[in-house]
């Protein structure tokens, strides 16, 4: 691939002088119309270019029996939970129009093939692929055929995986996005300098999404690093009640984060990149922005090895299959295994188990796994 220095959407194109500020709502809204529309306004008055939302199907992510989140009223089924974060397609609708008649990007990412063409239904100008469905085979393959711009999100990923991902998305223009999956992720982990290292490799532009909780420090030395856009989870307050709240920006940082990133931008176009990071040195300290940057290597950051595997997709049976059974199309999905289930077989494994027999009982929501056929 040629090596892109920057990512076009539509007529504008967003390089490392003028990087694409993303506010990342989520499901923080809870599906509520009027808090919504109080988001997108607080993230545009705090200086955001671009707000995302996420359709959730729980379906499309995980198996009933995936286990229990605590929540301030007692514990509840993750996918109960999921369930509850639903919105129907016109929700999405207006949100957009509410979105662009602000004259801001609107995006939005689906978690299965159902949610892609729902979004793929309201005409966006890009879309967004979550870390965990960065080895969802069929939902890149699915992405691709739409020939719209991706923003890809790399955490919990190593770059073996990225290479097969941006392989099943063909021609598609991506953006990398390198994310720590850790919630809060440790500002120390970020390994910046990959952000350069990624787009020699694969020559493609690539950007940072965000989980640290300091409204400076990562997306500064971000774009001080190359990054052409900076995804940051915004919040009205971290007291809310949505899922990420807790590790979002209000309105406030949100608006010291955007004004660090275009000050280390205005630096950067006039006196380098160098001049730029040596600046951030002199005010944050050299060691930490140094610990920041890293070696420029990409590996799974320590507080996510964890989570590879589970966090990732894998193909899960979503009834009890019994042994000797023949796996049939619709016995099986590529879901997130989280920390009760097994993980299973990559995704990319699901068709070729099709027909085959079940070598012993595989449990409802349990991952099935070579031995298992």
């Amino acid at each position: 691939m040629k090596q892109s220095a920057e990512f076009r959407i539509g007529d504008k194109s967003y390089g490392a002088y003028h990087a694409l500020v993303i506010a990342e709502l989520g499901t923080g809204h809870g599906a509520d119309r009027a808090k919504a529309v109080e988001l997108i306004d607080a993230a545009a008055q705090a200086g955001a270019d671009c707000i995302k939302f996420q359709m959730v199907y729980a379906d499309e992510i995980l198996h009933p029996n995936t286990g229990e989140t605590p929540l301030p009223g007692g514990r509840i089924r993750l996918y109960d939970r999921f369930k509850q974060l639903e919105a129907p397609v016109d929700f999405f609708a207006e949100m957009k129009e509410r979105v662009e008649k602000k004259g801001l990007l609107f995006l939005c990412t689906p978690f299965g093939i159902q949610s892609a063409r729902d979004v793929r239904a309201l005409k966006p100008a890009v879309l967004k692929i979550a870390s965990p469905e960065l080895n969802y085979t069929a939902l890149l393959r699915e992405i691709a055929s739409y020939n719209l711009p991706v923003f890809l999100s790399s955490g919990v990923s190593k770059l073996s995986d990225i290479e097969e991902a941006l392989s099943a998305l063909s021609n598609a223009p991506v953006c990398l996005l390198h994310c720590v999956t850790a919630y809060p992720a440790p500002p120390r982990e970020y390994n910046l300098r990959v952000l350069r290292s990624l787009s020699a490799v694969f020559g493609v532009p690539s950007g940072v999404s965000d989980h640290s909780m300091d409204a400076e420090l990562v997306p500064s030395v971000a774009v001080a690093a190359g990054a052409v856009a900076v995804e940051k989870h915004f919040c009205l307050s971290r007291k809310d009640a949505g899922l990420d709240d807790p590790i979002a920006l209000d309105p406030k940082n949100f608006a010291v984060m955007v004004k660090a990133i275009r000050e280390t931008e205005s630096a950067a176009r006039s006196r380098g990149d160098h001049a730029a990071l040596e600046e951030i040195k002199r005010e944050r300290g050299e060691e930490m922005v140094e610990a920041i940057l890293g070696d420029g290597v990409k590996r799974l950051a320590f507080s996510e090895e964890a989570n590879y595997t589970r966090t990732n997709r894998s193909v899960h049976a979503l009834c009890d299959i019994r042994e000797g059974e023949i796996i049939a199309r619709g016995m099986t999905a590529c879901l997130r295994s989280e920390k009760v289930l097994r993980p299973g077989l990559p995704p990319l494994w699901e068709e070729k188990i099709i027909g085959r027999r079940a070598r012993s009982f595989i449990p409802a929501g349990e991952g099935v796994r070579f031995e298992d056929v």
